[in-house]
């Protein structure tokens, strides 16, 4: 079975999901289907249609969530002893060699990418790029807009 890195705050966030899809969400759409086929025929019941609907993605996201958990490699980024390299769960703070702007990403899983939180997916161009450099190294990212260069001030293991 291929395991998929994931951090212990994306590891626990699939599980807080996990755990309201089976004690809130299911039990609500359970209540949902019997208070529709209290209605009576079911063949043209739209709350009843809506509520299998619905318990059908509930189901199906429960499914995924508990694959995801159970193929999954957590890693602390706080354990890690990788000697300055950039890695899995790193927060590498970059400089962008031509407009000279400085970012910050953690290098996360795929289901944990989230922009907006400045986390990238592994399989990121600019992630490729920057794994196994050190800081003070130069990383190439070679993305759909072109290639850009990115000097690495510092790599942390938050």
């Amino acid at each position: 079975m291929i395991k998929t890195p994931l951090t212990v705050a994306g590891a626990e966030k699939l599980r807080n999901e996990l755990h309201r899809l089976k004690t809130v969400e299911r039990p609500s759409v359970i209540a949902a289907i019997a208070e529709a086929r209290s209605h009576g025929d079911l063949s043209e019941n739209a709350e009843y249609d809506a509520a299998k609907e619905r318990q059908g993605f509930v189901e199906g996201r429960i499914k995924e969530i508990e694959g995801k958990i159970s193929s999954a490699q957590i890693i602390d980024p706080k354990l890690l002893d990788a000697d300055g390299r950039c890695v899995f769960g790193a927060t590498v703070e970059l400089e962008d060699m031509d407009t000279g702007q400085t970012v910050m990403y953690q290098i996360v899983g795929d289901d944990e990418a989230d922009l907006k939180e400045n986390k990238i997916s592994i399989s990121s161009p600019i992630a490729r790029a920057l794994i196994g450099k050190f800081a003070g190294d130069i990383a190439e990212v070679h993305a759909p807009g072109g290639v850009r260069e990115y000097e690495i001030i510092d790599v942390r293991y938050v």
